[in-house]
Formats: structure tokens, C-alpha cells, sequence
């Protein structure tokens, strides 16, 4: 009797922090969604920092305070809508710690400000941290100025990559992975214990060629040589006085005291009112006199890709299911209003079928209708499954620093049995099927099921490359040249032809303007897809699978997510399915 009630009151206490929770997401929602009003000659203050979203998450926290998602674009259109603003008279920019281990999306942030002050307008950045991400966006700024304590933490680019080998030897597992491509590397951090000599040498080409983007742009910017700046950034990092005088950095000062430095610089008027850039991203297009007369699909797909429907997990991030993306493919193909569609890549890859799958949905899109063109984007990744699905496109585009190529494939398993045995755990295997346990954890693949899989991803991988030739007008030999699983950087992908131009998502943009034949001056609705669910939507989907539960594994948390973590691969992929997915480890 005590136990049911118990239970009872459980259930009971449950169900109000439920309600109580979703109460107060609505009183948020609709706080959020109120306009905000801009004084004349204010100053923008923009404050980019921690892991910048390609999309926000679509979850109910997403939708109740979107507004407060900070994504790339929700801060490169504010940059695009002030640069038009005649309250706007210039931008304090105010870089926190970025966590933003690639260097795709910055680059796309920093064109932003650089294309703002092509207004006239001034930008100021002022850095609390200078660290090498947040100095690099910082550079693009008229002044930069630095917290007087703080040192400047510009040493240049480095790797680092994680070898599993040992720790898996220790404990009687065995990786079992076959893979096609030479460079191929996702595998190495399961079958390695330390380079391979091809691994070495695509890590040092793209490490290179990252370190060659970060010195250029900052030379460019402050007004150096980039031998000057090759010179600067060995002898770093810098105390702040030493950065002053170096001239990477235009003065220091503390946050109090920049108002009358940039007074005495004559870039801003001293009070003025600051507008932030949270709240700015809420003025409307059309409120500044923008209105849109032609329509753009922009199509995003944000994460690793598999098959089924997206989902957005609160641990792994962003899935991109293919069930989703053909529905939302067939959805614009039947738009005859849009104009042209723009598919933004920020994936790994991840299953082989699922982007052959969202590969072919797009192909018949550009086939049914030819003069509709069809761009990609390409943010920090689009490798492997990711350039694979950005294959049916006219154009591509990417950031010089973004990570694409990877044309290659693996599959394997980690064998368990001898670890089991270990602690005492022993397997018996019943089986109808000479090859029933192919995906068995617990023996190693037999000469046949090798084999037999070594065969279906050669043929993929054969695949992949003629869809490459054909997209590039290139024949498969010349593709092979830059295939063999070999990771580049978006400026190494346009000089091997795997890519098309750099920029980023606006350039993109005016590409399929221009081939859709929109004038360059027309301003243009860009539709997006898949469309932000509801509010609605979102409580509904939640309440289905169990709000508590989400609310608890968060409150829970670091177990929970762990967990969540290291089970990922077998959630989201199929049992045994071989994978276009780009390395694992790629921390810089």
C-alpha cells in the first residue's frame, strides 16, 4: 500500500515538473518573439563564442529559444541586414572562447565583417581572450584591442590524433576494418598505433595548408607581410605589450575604457546606444525595406548522415536522415516558385547507402528540371558521404579551410569475445547460414566474409568515383588521382578540381541567382529546409517519447551522455554497414 502511493506521488511530482517545464518554455516563446526597437546611430555588438551551430538545434529548447541558438547564419544575416541599416553606424565585435575545432565556419564569420565594412562602417573588436580562433576573427576588425592581461595565444596549427590500437590489444579486442583508399584513415584510430605513412602525409598537407590560410588572411588584414607574419606567430604566444607592439593588435584596454578609445580614433561617437546582436537578429527583412521578389530553397544537411529520419540527439548532435531529406527534396521539386536550391553541407558522411539514397532523390530533382540549378555550399565538412551528396550540384562551393573529398569507404567491427573472456564472460553461437555471423562482435570476419565485403564496397567505391567524374567532367582515372579516401582542404579541393570556387553560403547564393537569372540586385526569399517545426510540433514529438526522461538524462548527465556517447555508431548506423565517413579525429 505504501509502495503504490509512493509511486503514486512519484508519478504525480513528475507530471507537474512536466507541466511546469513546458509552462515555462511557452511564457519563453512568446518573450522571445517580440520585435525589438533600435535607436539611431547605434552600435551592433556582436558576441560570437562557444560551439556555433550550423542549424539550431530542433528540439523543444531549440524552438522555445531559437532566438538565443547562435548559428553562423543567424549572425551573418545580421551582419547582412545592418550593413543596410541606416541606425546601424558600426559593429563591436566581442569574440568569446570559440569551440570550433574546424575552420570553416569562422572563415565564413569573418568574411561576414569583412563584407559589413564594405558599408563604410567601422568595426572595433575587442578581445577578453586571445586566443588564435578568436584573434584570427578579430583581424578582420578596423582596430583590435586586447585586455591588458591577457596574452595573445598565436602559435600557429596543430594535429592531433588519438590511436586506440594498444588500449584495445591490452584488453583482448580485436578491430577488425577493411577500407578502400590508401588514405582512407577513419579506421587508423581503431588499427594503428601511430601513423601510417599515407596518414602522415595527408595530416602535414592539410595542417600546412590550414597554417598558410591563417597567416595569409592575417597578414592581409593587418597590413603585413606574410613573412613578417610566419616570423610573428614562431615567436608566439605574445604578452599583451609585446602583441601592441608586434602590431597584431592595436592597443590595449579594458572593456570600461574603449568607449573613449575608439572616441579618440574618431570610428565611433562616444554613448553611443548598443543594440544586441541577440536581439537584432529578430528585425524583420521587409521592416528595412528588403523586399524579396524571387525564392531560394535552401537545404541543409547538418550532421552525420543515415538512414531513416533526421532526429537532433541532445549528446551526438545533429542526425541527417535520408527519409527526411527525400521527402523534403520531392517538396521543393514540386515548388514551382523556387528559383533555384542551395544544399548546405556541414557532414561527415556516414552511411554509404543513405547518400547514395539522398545522392539519387537530388539527381532526378536536376534532371526533371535542368534550368532550376541546384548549388552546394560545403561549411566546416563535406566529406566522404557529405561530398558524395553534394555531387548532383552545378556548382560547388566551399570555404578555403573547410574539410571535403574522402572519396572512400570502410566497414569492420570490434571483436569482443577474447575481452569477454577475460572477465570470465563466455559466448556460445548457434548459427543457420555459413556466413550468419558476419556481424558477429565476438569472432573475427573468415577469409570468405572478408571477402564478400572487400566485393560490395569495391563496388561502391568504384561508384563513387565515376558519379565524381561525371559530376566534375573528369574521367575516373582523374578522380582517382584525388580519391583513394584522401581528405582536402576546400582551397586544395579547388585547385584539384573536386570544387568549383570558395566562399561561403552567400556566394553560394549568388551563384544560383546568377544561373537561375535573377538579377545580381534582386533581393531574394531563401526558403529554408528542412522548415523549423512548431512549437507545437516539438512539444508534441517530445511529450511522445517521454519529456521527463529527456529533462532527467540531462540532470543526470555526465553517465547518461557518456553512455549515449560511446553507443552512437551502433544507434544511428545499421548492424554491418560500411561507411563513407571522413577520419575520426581531426582536433586542432
Amino acid at each position: 500500500m505504501r509502495l503504490g502511493r509512493s509511486l503514486k506521488f512519484i508519478v504525480m511530482a513528475t507530471g507537474v515538473m512536466t507541466l511546469s517545464f513546458v509552462v515555462l518554455l511557452v511564457v519563453a516563446y512568446f518573450a522571445s518573439s517580440r520585435g525589438p526597437s533600435i535607436p539611431d546611430s547605434a552600435v551592433l555588438v556582436v558576441r560570437p563564442g562557444g560551439e556555433l551551430l550550423e542549424v539550431r538545434p530542433d528540439d523543444v529548447v531549440g524552438q522555445v529559444l531559437g532566438n538565443e541558438s547562435t548559428t553562423v547564419r543567424s549572425i551573418v544575416e545580421s551582419l547582412g541586414k545592418a550593413k543596410r541599416d541606416p541606425r546601424i553606424t558600426g559593429v563591436l565585435l566581442l569574440p568569446s572562447t570559440l569551440e570550433l575545432p574546424l575552420w570553416g565556419k569562422l572563415q565564413e564569420l569573418r568574411d561576414a565583417i569583412v563584407d559589413f565594412r564594405e558599408s563604410g562602417k567601422a568595426v572595433v573588436a575587442f578581445l577578453e581572450y586571445g586566443g588564435d580562433r578568436e584573434y584570427y576573427l578579430a583581424s578582420a576588425a578596423d582596430r583590435v584591442f586586447l585586455l591588458p592581461t591577457s596574452p595573445l595565444d598565436l602559435t600557429g596549427v596543430a594535429s592531433y590524433e588519438v590511436f586506440l590500437r594498444g588500449a584495445l590489444d591490452k584488453v583482448g579486442a580485436y578491430p577488425d576494418f577493411v577500407h578502400i583508399g590508401e588514405y582512407k584513415t577513419a579506421v587508423n584510430q581503431f588499427t594503428q598505433t601511430e601513423f601510417t605513412p599515407e596518414h602522415r602525409e595527408m595530416s602535414e598537407s592539410l595542417n600546412r595548408d590550414l597554417y598558410e590560410q591563417l597567416v595569409t588572411h592575417i597578414a592581409e588584414a593587418r597590413k603585413k607581410s606574410v613573412s613578417d607574419v610566419r616570423t610573428l606567430v614562431d615567436d608566439g604566444p605574445f604578452a599583451p605589450a609585446a602583441a601592441e607592439q608586434s602590431g597584431l593588435v592595436d592597443g590595449l584596454a579594458y572593456l570600461d575604457q574603449l568607449d573613449d578609445r575608439i572616441a579618440d580614433l574618431d570610428l565611433f561617437e562616444k554613448d553611443l546606444p548598443h543594440v544586441e546582436e541577440s536581439d537584432y537578429r529578430q528585425v524583420t527583412p521587409r521592416s528595412l525595406g528588403i523586399t524579396p521578389q524571387a525564392r531560394i530553397a535552401v537545404l541543409y544537411a547538418a550532421g552525420v548522415i543515415a538512414s531513416g529520419d533526421s532526429v537532433y540527439d541532445t549528446v551526438n548532435g545533429a542526425v541527417v536522415g535520408s527519409d527526411t531529406m527525400v521527402e523534403q527534396i520531392q517538396r521543393i521539386r514540386d515548388d514551382d516558385s523556387i528559383k533555384a536550391i542551395v544544399l548546405r553541407v556541414d557532414s561527415p558522411g556516414g552511411s554509404s547507402v543513405a547518400s547514395d539514397v539522398i545522392w539519387r532523390e537530388l539527381t532526378i530533382t536536376h534532371e526533371q528540371n535542368p534550368s532550376r540549378p541546384i548549388v552546394a555550399s560545403m561549411s566546416d565538412l563535406a566529406a566522404s558521404g557529405g561530398y558524395y551528396i553534394s555531387m548532383p550540384a552545378d556548382v560547388i562551393v566551399a570555404q578555403p579551410g573547410t574539410l571535403t573529398g574522402s572519396i572512400g569507404i570502410f566497414g569492420g567491427k570490434v571483436v569482443i569475445g577474447d575481452t569477454l573472456g577475460k572477465i570470465g564472460i563466455s559466448t556460445a553461437t548457434v548459427q543457420s547460414g555459413r556466413n550468419a555471423t558476419i556481424s558477429s562482435p565476438f569472432e573475427p570476419f573468415t577469409p570468405e566474409q572478408r571477402e564478400k565485403i572487400m566485393g560490395y564496397m569495391r563496388v561502391f567505391y568504384d561508384g563513387f568515383v565515376q558519379k565524381a567524374a561525371a559530376s566534375r567532367r573528369r574521367t575516373p582515372a582523374q578522380v582517382e588521382e584525388v580519391a583513394q579516401g584522401r581528405v582536402w582542404t576546400g582551397q586544395q579541393a579547388r585547385d584539384r578540381g573536386l570544387v568549383d570556387m570558395l566562399g561561403g553560403l552567400d556566394t553560394a547564393i549568388a551563384v544560383a541567382k546568377d544561373r537561375a537569372g535573377i538579377p545580381e540586385d534582386q533581393d531574394v526569399e531563401l526558403v529554408t529546409y528542412p522548415a523549423p517545426r512548431t512549437l507545437y510540433e516539438a512539444l508534441s514529438d517530445r511529450l511522445s517519447r517521454g519529456t521527463s526522461a529527456a529533462i532527467w538524462s540531462q540532470v543526470l548527465g555526465s553517465e547518461a551522455r557518456v553512455v549515449a556517447a560511446l553507443t552512437a555508431p551502433a544507434r544511428i548506423f545499421r548492424r554491418g554497414e560500411p561507411l563513407a565517413l571522413m577520419p575520426f579525429a581531426f582536433v586542432r
